[in-house]
């Protein structure tokens, strides 16, 4: 065992191969990356107009996206100053009429604020360059009120005579969405007109009927636009609202957009945001999409924070318990389905903001976020969490400016959405963070390393290893190919010492010496013992 420093920051080598991950950044020898170029990816979520101003608008833009590809990937695996993510979900950045972008005014375009699609074309060039795969918002239950579809629709709904019926020969766009001479619920008055529409989320996005033909080729066009642009795939808004209520007919009209997407693109990655209960959204897997936003772990209440923070009856072992279980559940609907786990997005509170126990918050942060980042499938991460950002109450606080400098008027430093509240941030800025090795960012960063050292992390079948699971302590096996390897999470405030000769790993007798990472959380370290080891509180031991 030795220890590296580089830039002043440590590293701790267990072996020539296997580095042991506690929160050390800078630029370090040790373990090889072994980055499959499938769809397993450990995702981004930025939402560009908070992430980085390359104009000084106080706006982010895919310039400022583009020049900061570096903190997210530099594409180099002998480096180790990225955060190490290999996968973009961009929020919405098409041209639209508010702030988050999720009234789309054209499915084809740039929003202004944002750049152009030059900027857009050079994006992609650099990702590329990078081996990252990019995924872009496709919002299709609803448009903005402003696109034209629809105010040529209403327009033409405007003309009629008194008793007379739309023809979709004489509009097409009169199919498009669901109009009404009936007041429904979530129905808002064609103004001019004896015609409703209906609006599910809002009467300035008017919800469109997905199973109009002409409007299904309208999306193949945009499908086929933008994959000629080379990005890999889609997160798409909303699913359950397609036809709300009514889960057949969403996994129908999945069924027709995942094999229209696939017939032009076979590997191409679709993950669907359906927020209710896993047992729901596990019967969307069934149209054959690739993913399933994970939500049962994720916010203030999943399983995750539950667990840390040991409430609601949730423990180490309810977390580990429920891996298996909902591999078992999605397997059930398609077999060949990844999931998609994650623990923060735009639409909920940040995670700093769930621990508040002075001793063991900071600890509790990090160890969540390993939680999240170490499970099975493609995991995301939302910007300015591997910071520990928070921010919550109404939906412009959940998506601040990235927290790039204390300084507001610093290179890339964006003002945020405009009606956001003052947020006090809890800890520091990335340039203090940077310096600290046992800061958010850099237990984040060295989690994701991890991550992308041992492929079985993000492809194994978990398995509870009985013997050491209990409320405090999580431990599964995960099983891909030929590979196996155990994950220990000490999910308490005490040391926790478990007995390695009661657990084989492959067809040998498992040691202390085939511990190949950890992480910890402050300089508390893993004690070795014979055939025994502790784990300091909140610890995750990585074997293989």
């Amino acid at each position: 065992m030795k220890k590296i420093v580089a830039k002043g920051i440590c590293v701790t080598l267990l072996t020539a191969q296997m580095v042991s991950m506690t929160a050390c950044a800078g630029k370090q020898t040790g373990s090889e990356l072994h980055v499959i170029d499938d769809k397993y990816r450990t995702f981004y979520e930025v939402f560009v107009y908070s992430f980085a101003d390359s104009n000084r608008d106080g706006i982010g833009d895919l310039k400022g996206l583009t020049e900061k590809l570096d903190y997210i990937n530099d594409g180099d695996d002998a480096t180790t100053e990225d955060l190490g993510a290999n996968g973009i979900w961009l929020m919405p950045i098409m041209p639209s009429t508010t702030y988050h972008k999720y009234d789309v005014k054209d499915y084809m375009d740039i929003d202004r604020q944002y750049g152009t699609m030059e900027d857009f074309d050079s994006f992609m060039q650099e990702c590329n360059a990078r081996d990252i795969h990019v995924i872009l918002d496709l919002v299709m239950n609803h448009t903005s009120a402003k696109h034209e579809w629809f105010e040529t629709a209403c327009e033409y709904l405007k003309g009629l005579d008194e008793g007379e019926e739309p023809s979709e020969e004489e509009c097409k766009y009169v199919g498009y969405y669901n109009f009404s001479k009936e007041k429904k619920a979530n129905y808002y008055k064609v103004y001019g007109s004896d015609w409703y529409y209906e609006g599910k989320f809002w009467d300035q996005m008017p919800d469109l009927n997905l199973f109009n033909e002409n409007l299904r080729k309208e999306f193949e066009e945009i499908v086929a636009f933008w994959m000629d642009k080379g990005v890999a795939g889609f997160r798409l808004d909303a699913v359950k609202e397609f036809e709300s209520d009514n889960t057949t007919k969403n996994v129908e009209i999945l069924t027709w957009f995942n094999g229209m997407v696939k017939a032009k693109k076979e590997d191409a990655y679709i993950v669907g945001e359906a927020w209710t209960g896993a047992s729901t959204y596990a019967e969307y897997y069934a149209s054959g999409i690739d993913s399933l936003f994970d939500f049962q772990f994720g916010d203030s209440k999943g399983i995750i924070a539950n667990a840390v923070k040991h409430v609601n009856k949730m423990d180490a072992r309810s977390y580990a318990n429920a891996l298996v279980k909902e591999q078992n559940l999605f397997a059930g609907y398609n077999e060949n389905y990844i999931n998609a786990p994650f623990y923060t997005n735009h639409d909920m509170a940040r995670s700093a903001g769930y621990y508040f126990m002075p001793e063991v918050d900071t600890a509790q942060t990090k160890l969540a976020q390993a939680m999240n980042l170490l499970m099975t499938g493609n995991v995301f991460l939302y910007y300015g969490e591997e910071l520990g950002m928070k921010g919550s109450g109404k939906d412009e606080n959940k998506r601040l400016a990235m927290y790039w400098s204390e300084d507001a008027k610093a290179d890339y430093m964006c003002h945020g959405p405009m009606d956001a509240e003052k947020v006090e941030q809890k800890y520091p800025s990335l340039e203090q963070q940077e310096e600290d090795p046992y800061s958010i960012y850099n237990y984040v960063k060295q989690t994701i390393r991890i991550r992308n050292t041992y492929p079985a992390i993000g492809r194994g079948v978990n398995e509870v290893i009985e013997q050491w699971t209990d409320e405090n302590i999580a431990a599964v096996k995960k099983t891909y190919d030929e590979e196996q390897i155990i994950l220990v999470y000490n999910i308490s405030d005490t040391a926790q010492t478990i007995d390695l000769s009661e657990v084989t790993l492959g067809e040998e007798e498992l040691t202390a010496k085939r511990l190949a990472a950890k992480l910890l959380v402050d300089e508390q370290d893993i004690v070795t013992d014979s055939n025994r080891i502790t784990l300091p509180s909140y610890a995750v031991a990585v074997f293989r």
